[in-house]
């Protein structure tokens, strides 16, 4: 099935927290990469919450807007609202109740795109470092070797450029700002990142350069293993 776009002249949200202005993109208003009775895939844009915030003004998400069209839609997984790339969620109870296991079993087989600052030596290996809130400065995570829970991030190489690398990340655990923190102990923190980076990585791209490019699940009613891509270079913005 060929991707859907729904299209929208609803003005922006505007809200203000801190220093911060939710303004989630409205156009395209949904990118529907699959649906049918039991589950819907999408591909969410950089800037839009997965789901509601507390304050009203942080209401508009992509949870809100499938649930406009499909009002029995469950979030399964989150992205954070900076990381674009693929969610699905769950149209009945046992969709829902398949699905939730098998994220927690970790089934699906998850694959994100990022840009990251310098040019990475290796090829690859695994981040095996846990994680845990860093609450003086929520939502912050850090590294605690003490407390933390377990984290795992698989990450390889995909291109070298100066100044900056193209890696894929596979996270084996889905722990809060997991990729990002990761990649920040490795020495090579994500472009464009708002939270972590210094402000030369901030400035160095409009938007977090992080895209959960590639989902492999299975049905929930049928079984049958299914794969979503949503290409990167269509997402994410590289500076040359």
């Amino acid at each position: 099935m060929g991707s859907l776009i729904i299209a929208t002249s609803t003005t922006s949200f505007h809200c203000y927290m801190s220093d911060f202005i939710y303004q989630p993109p409205t156009t395209p208003y949904l990118k529907v990469l699959y649906l049918d009775q039991d589950l819907v895939v999408l591909d969410k844009p950089s800037g839009l919450l997965s789901v509601p915030g507390r304050l009203p003004e942080h209401k508009d998400s992509l949870m809100l807007r499938v649930q406009r069209a499909l009002p029995s839609a469950v979030v399964i997984h989150r992205l954070d609202m900076a990381t674009s790339g693929i969610m699905v969620m769950a149209l009945n109870r046992p969709a829902m109740s398949h699905l939730a296991r098998q994220f927690q079993q970790r089934r699906p087989r998850k694959t994100y795109s990022a840009w990251v600052d310098g040019e990475v030596a290796s090829d690859g290996g695994l981040i095996d470092q846990p994680l845990i809130c860093d609450w003086p400065n929520r939502p912050k995570q850090v590294i605690d070797t003490e407390q933390g829970k377990s984290a795992q991030t698989l990450w390889q190489v995909a291109e070298r450029r100066p100044h900056r690398t193209l890696v894929e990340l596979h996270p084996i655990t889905g722990r809060s700002h997991q990729l990002r923190v990761h990649m920040l102990h490795l020495g090579h923190t994500i472009l464009g990142d708002q939270l972590y980076g210094t402000e030369d990585q901030k400035r160095a791209a409009p938007r977090l350069q992080l895209h959960a490019r590639y989902l492999e699940l299975d049905h929930p009613i049928t079984g049958q293993r299914m794969s979503f891509d949503s290409p990167t270079n269509q997402a994410l913005e590289f500076l040359h």
